[in-house]
């Protein structure tokens, strides 16, 4: 009886191999989960005054054929081994009229006239003799700025189709307004403390 009381109060193996599951999900970090369950699409730098900010893009949601479209320019670097420069020239802020706005046009470019990226730090010793003049930061620094901005960082990108309109980039950092893209790394990951932006991009229209 009391042998059998013990297997009773141990867990099974079944029990035991979840729990060790759900412990090496919440170990896992962003980007690990990354580079697991997304596709890397663009290596290069944000840029912002006289910094440089190595990134790595993931798709998330959208169309890569459009990504490759309005990015054709900085992917052509690419292809020749150089990373490509996203320079942010303005700031998006954050109140919800504009955010409502940015929905709006995500809408108008479903199911694959949009693209919504993950932004996590790229190899900063790649990317440091990229641009004369810019000093390679941490993309920490960047998100920070934005927090404390309270904005958006925002690119102007060449239109898609030629004649068409051009596109725009918004670099969100980690807010209410991100989170929402992000849900399938949150059931993976758990806590998504790891520095990141959410890339929104999407036809500028009216």
């Amino acid at each position: 009886m009391k042998r059998q009381a013990g297997r009773e109060s141990s867990p099974s193996r079944a029990a035991a191999k979840r729990i060790r599951e759900r412990e090496r999900r919440e170990e896992l970090t962003l980007s690990e989960y990354a580079a697991a369950a997304l596709s890397k699409i663009w290596h290069g730098f944000f840029a912002l005054k006289n910094s440089s900010f190595p990134t790595d893009l993931y798709l998330l949601e959208g169309g890569a054929a459009f990504f490759n479209s309005v990015m054709k320019e900085t992917l052509k670097l690419q292809s020749q081994n150089q990373p490509g420069q996203l320079k942010i020239v303005q700031r998006l802020r954050m109140d919800q009229t504009r955010l409502d706005e940015v929905v709006r046009r995500i809408k108008l470019g479903r199911p694959d006239g949009f693209a919504i990226l993950l932004a996590l730090q790229g190899p900063i010793d790649r990317q440091a003799a990229s641009e004369p003049g810019l000093q390679a930061r941490l993309l920490r620094h960047l998100v920070t700025y934005l927090r404390n901005k309270e904005a958006a960082g925002v690119v102007s990108l060449p239109a898609a189709k030629e004649g068409g309109p051009g596109a725009m980039l918004y670099a969100f950092p980690p807010g209410v307004f991100s989170q929402q893209y992000l849900q399938a790394a949150k059931r993976t990951v758990g806590n998504i403390d790891e520095e990141h932006m959410v890339i929104v991009i999407v036809n500028d229209t009216n």
